[in-house]
């Protein structure tokens, strides 16, 4: 049984710190749970639709530890960049001959997050990023129009992993040259028989950007509104001094 946290709030909602956050797939899902959530991601990311800051993502958390303003939030949701282990990277890189170039950064966000204190969770997709499956959540556990598997390690609390539930068919698209027909687009890349954005919008959930780059790399936001209810099932409201 999870034991309650005390979680900081900003006004009437707790604050979560959305880390490599993208265009904010991760951020609108917290902020539907129930969170005020503030993103930081090193590129330009206009259409985030919470307050951003740019820059380094794992400078900035430890500027927030060294300074303890990390202890306005309540918990941490990151996204490291994942080419070096994700698996559609990794066997394109083996088909084309090419060396691991990306960098892990896996690793040094949890030794981070851990001197938080604060519950996290680390999100990554399938393949072979050294986290632990805590949990994993799939787009068939929402009926979303996508597969897009990703896995979360959780750390400070705890959350139970819903029975995953049987795909209803194929992902559309071509696959070695021929095509098939399936209830779910493929939620990446460009090729023959890809999804046209407002597909993608409506498959993912997603209608604040229209920048496929970004719709490719988001998760769907029913992903983390399930972990950020789940969360705060678990904690004890307070207010931060």
């Amino acid at each position: 049984m999870t034991q309650p946290t005390d979680i900081r709030r900003d006004g009437h909602r707790p604050l979560l710190l959305d880390l490599f956050s993208c265009a904010g797939g991760a951020a609108m899902g917290y902020a539907r749970a129930g969170f005020t959530v503030h993103g930081v991601d090193i590129a330009d990311r206009p259409n985030y639709p919470f307050p951003r800051h740019q820059g380094d993502a794992l400078t900035y958390l430890a500027h927030l530890i060294a300074t303890g303003e990390i202890e306005r939030y309540a918990f941490v949701h990151a996204s490291p960049p994942c080419q070096a282990g994700c698996s559609l990277t990794v066997g394109t890189n083996r088909s084309q001959g090419w060396g691991g170039s990306h960098v892990d950064l896996v690793a040094p966000t949890r030794a981070l997050l851990d001197e938080t204190g604060l519950p996290y969770v680390i999100e990554q997709p399938n393949g072979r990023a050294e986290i632990r499956k805590d949990l994993t959540l799939c787009g068939e556990m929402f009926s979303l129009g996508v597969i897009r598997h990703r896995n979360f390690e959780v750390s400070g609390w705890t959350i139970e992993q819903p029975a995953h539930v049987p795909h209803r068919g194929r992902v559309r698209g071509y696959r070695h040259g021929q095509y098939f027909d399936g209830p779910y687009v493929a939620a990446y890349g460009n090729g023959g028989g890809k999804p046209t954005i407002p597909e993608l919008q409506a498959a993912l959930g997603i209608d604040w950007t229209s920048v496929r780059q970004e719709l490719t790399e988001a998760i769907p936001p029913a992903y983390s509104e399930h972990i950020g209810r789940a969360f705060l099932t678990t904690a004890t409201l307070g207010v931060a001094a």
